[in-house]
């Protein structure tokens, strides 16, 4: 098992790291969106805690993904008055702030799937548009590295804690904005705020790809085998980000022949 933790999410995320530097953005959009943090994390609560405690955690990890789209919206309006290392503090905040209050609610699946979807509707709308390009740097060299050892220590931590923590604030914390935070800052930094909330925007619409995965996984957990739960929910949550990854492309292309009309 610890190997397992040691090993599944920095593969996963070195993977589709260089997945999408290789393919470029459109393969990046793709993949953005995915799990890669909540999923692993899911696998070995199923693993260590069973499937039950792992399912009623996929609806809490649910409406926590609301929480980080709270996060994208603080950190966005926030980068139009002050620099990064004040965005960076107040959006953290707010997703803790909306984490307790979520943690205040008894979640179903329904439930937390409406929020969410209600989130991913609303949010972007009111983040604005943003910047009509993003150019993305070339990352650092100790980019990669950083993230596979950052991305071990938070599922070993989660993991670890789980059973105190309970089934539905596990789910909640799962989806904390640990890259989004980094790449917000980093992309505010170099390009301005309006690259940034374009960033922003494109996380929120991605977290389609959540209620892909854990819509699947929550209701299969214990009444199918785990690799064949976990295979559908990951075919779900590829789908969806590609609906996604199309839908804000058809809008920025919207935004755009109005805007040059």
């Amino acid at each position: 098992m610890l190997l397992f933790k040691l090993f599944m999410t920095p593969i996963l995320i070195g993977a589709v790291t260089l997945a999408g530097r290789r393919w470029g953005p459109v393969v990046s959009g793709l993949l953005v969106g995915l799990p890669l943090t909540s999923g692993p994390i899911s696998v070995i609560l199923a693993l260590q805690y069973g499937p039950g405690f792992a399912a009623r955690a996929a609806v809490g990890n649910i409406a926590g993904m609301a929480s980080s789209c709270v996060f994208c919206l603080a950190y966005g309006l926030a980068a139009r008055r002050w620099p990064w290392g004040l965005c960076a503090p107040i959006a953290l905040l707010a997703f803790g702030l909306s984490t307790a209050l979520c943690n205040q609610v008894a979640w179903s699946l329904l439930s937390a799937v409406l929020c969410l979807l209600g989130a991913i509707l609303v949010v972007p709308w009111l983040l604005g548009r943003g910047a009509a390009e993003v150019t993305l740097d070339s990352p650092p060299r100790w980019d990669l590295p950083a993230r596979m050892l950052v991305a071990t220590g938070f599922v070993l931590a989660l993991t670890g804690s789980a059973r105190v923590l309970g089934p539905q604030l596990s789910g909640l914390i799962s989806p904390f904005p640990v890259f989004s935070v980094v790449l917000a800052a980093f992309t505010q930094h170099r390009q301005g705020p309006a690259a940034a909330v374009r960033l922003l925007r494109g996380t929120v619409v991605g977290s389609l790809a959540f209620i892909g995965f854990f819509g699947v996984a929550s209701p299969g957990l214990g009444r199918g085998p785990l690799p064949l739960v976990y295979g559908l929910a990951t075919l779900a949550a590829l789908a969806a980000s590609l609906a996604s990854f199309l839908a804000l492309r058809r809008r920025e292309s919207w935004f755009s022949a109005i805007l040059g009309s």
